[in-house]
């Protein structure tokens, strides 16, 4: 594949982000673009160029410092093997694990790129960043122990951690082995950075994060990320508890789910990464109105205003059918709040 990427200095444009006295706003916001180009969930996330109209569309009606592709943690899953179950309503779901002990993942192929919709994904990312020039763009991958989790089924790995870890690390290794050279595709593909996404490594403790997720993480940091690539690591399942884990991989930034105190994380995170978070995509960008939305925005930018690296964001992928005046609210707030 042809390198098209349009060519912005990452590790400047975060130094920019943190010296501005503006707040910027990268919410996880995807779906409403689906819905304002009249495409269905089935739609978008089976074809590409469905895909990158739908972030096309976000960008030239909201203000965000930068453009998401749609969170689907079954791409990944579905490329190695996973029955993966599809709706015009609802994302996408994966039904039913594919291991289950050692032998079995010693069997199981590490697929490549042209497997499942990994190219469709690539093509959104692809057509997504030539359209967008004057802001960056993120890819979106999930994480390797979430993604073992869909290969293995989540209760039974956090049990094998334990009485089978000699499973678990061959088949975090498989799984690193892809997400590696899946990030590397969406690097040549145009994309600025990838968020990459390891909600599963929030049920972990500290040790266990690091052990099971960060070791792993922090190679595909190792493998892709440098100064025009930037890797935002998302734990909305993070309490706290796992904060120096996520530290450990050196990504560029680190995105927090509305579980979590973001003043609590900032004070105990380096200033020169950006810290992402966390209005609660469902409770309150979905389910509030449009002035209860103004109001939890503006606190939580009161709140963290003395942090110059946060930015702020949806604690993860802003639900479908959330309402566009909603998603105007949240912008709103972010205008008012800059200009006082």
């Amino acid at each position: 594949m042809k390198e098209v990427r349009q060519i912005i200095n990452m590790k400047d444009w975060i130094t920019e982000v943190i010296n501005n006295p503006k707040r910027i706003a990268i919410p996880i916001l995807t779906h409403p673009g689906i819905e304002m180009v009249g495409k269905t969930i089935n739609d978008a996330v089976t074809d590409g160029n469905i895909h990158a109209k739908a972030i096309i569309a976000l960008n030239e009606r909201y203000p965000a410092a930068a453009s998401t592709v749609i969170m689907d943690l079954t791409v990944e899953a579905e490329a190695f093997g996973c029955l993966v179950c599809f709706s015009d309503d609802e994302v996408p779901t994966v039904s039913r694990c594919l291991v289950s002990n050692y032998e079995e993942v010693q069997k199981l192929a590490v697929p490549s790129l042209s497997a499942g919709r990994v190219p469709q994904y690539l093509l959104a990312n692809k057509l997504a960043a030539e359209a967008i020039t004057n802001k960056p763009t993120f890819g979106g991958c999930i994480g390797p122990y979430s993604l073992a989790g869909r290969l293995f089924e989540m209760t039974e790995l956090m049990m094998a951690i334990y009485i089978d870890p000699d499973t678990v690390k061959l088949l975090l290794e498989k799984c690193t082995l892809f997400l590696i050279e899946y990030c590397r595709a969406i690097k040549v593909a145009g994309s600025n950075g990838v968020i990459l996404a390891e909600p599963a490594a929030g049920l972990l403790s500290d040790d266990d994060c690091l052990q099971c997720s960060s070791i792993y993480v922090k190679q595909i940091v190792e493998a892709c990320q440098d100064d025009n690539f930037s890797v935002i690591l998302h734990n909305c399942g993070n309490t706290g508890q796992c904060t120096p884990a996520m530290l450990h991989t050196g990504a560029h930034g680190y995105h927090f789910g509305n579980v979590i105190n973001m003043v609590e994380v900032l004070e105990t995170t380096p200033s020169d990464v950006l810290v992402m978070g966390n209005l609660d995509p469902v409770g309150v960008l979905k389910m509030s109105t449009p002035e209860q939305i103004k109001q939890i925005t503006k606190n939580l930018l009161e709140q963290t205003s003395k942090y110059k690296n946060f930015v702020l964001s949806s604690g993860c992928d802003v639900p479908p059918h959330t309402s566009l005046e909603n998603v105007k609210a949240f912008y709103e707030a972010l205008t008012e709040f800059n200009n006082k």
